[in-house]
């Protein structure tokens, strides 16, 4: 159908809501879900056409979920409200990639940690801290965001993260970070950090047993995707 093709002018059966009603979500394209989001379009740009539009920029509908709300605001027919509709949508995408797959997941291996960490990481263009608590067979109690700071800096301190974990009765913590340029190689400040972070766990008694950073393997030297401080005999 041509883009520019209003949809009143569609047949009943062939727009978004009706298709979605007589034959379920599956059926629809990217552009219609997306569409069936937005609502409407604008003057000259119905909603089929701005959701289109929406793709082609991006590239992929899972290209998406590393844009802000900015980026939304410059495709036509899509103004502030719609942005952050849109960005609150992609946000609960994360979150349920995020999931658990089972109820205590077991966390012995930095692989294993990159691998439970990456779905919150992904796309995120700030780097955010967190703290995983563990019992005594390594399996995650808990993970908690321990601080969130900007694109070229994220502070932590040893307080914040064993608080959370006395607080849990956890039986020792990995710390995660994120690197949004997508290599996990260390920097000096991640270096301090990590040894602040070993000291306060000796005194307390809460092993610290792995401080991972989590990249990409596009990104990352070493094509891992990830650093393991522990690895490195840093830990």
């Amino acid at each position: 159908m041509p883009a520019s093709t209003r949809i009143c002018e569609l047949a009943k059966t062939e727009r978004p809501q009706e298709r979605l009603q007589r034959l379920g979500a599956a059926a629809l394209t990217d552009a219609e879900l997306i569409a069936m989001l937005l609502r409407s379009g604008s003057k000259g740009h119905n909603v089929l056409q701005v959701a289109t539009d929406l793709l082609s920029s991006a590239g992929s509908l899972s290209q998406l979920i590393a844009w802000p709300d900015s980026e939304f605001e410059k495709i036509k027919g899509i103004g502030r409200v719609k942005a952050l509709q849109l960005v609150a949508v992609i946000e609960i995408c994360r979150r349920i990639l995020a999931t658990e797959q089972e109820e205590l997941p077991l966390l012995d291996t930095s692989e294993r940690v990159y691998r439970f960490m990456k779905p919150r990481s992904i796309g995120l263009e700030v780097e955010k801290f967190w703290t995983i608590c563990l019992n005594r067979k390594n399996r995650a109690l808990r993970v908690y965001e321990t601080t969130s700071g900007t694109a070229s800096n994220s502070l932590v301190h040893p307080r914040e993260v064993f608080k959370e974990a006395i607080r849990c009765s956890a039986s020792a913590v990995i710390c995660v970070h994120n690197h949004p340029s997508g290599d996990p190689t260390p920097s000096a400040a991640d270096v301090k950090v990590t040894r602040d972070l070993r000291k306060a766990s000796s005194i307390l008694g809460i092993p610290l047993l792995d401080h991972v950073i989590v990249g990409s393997p596009r990104s990352d030297p070493r094509k891992q995707g990830w650093y393991s401080f522990q690895e490195a005999g840093l830990i």
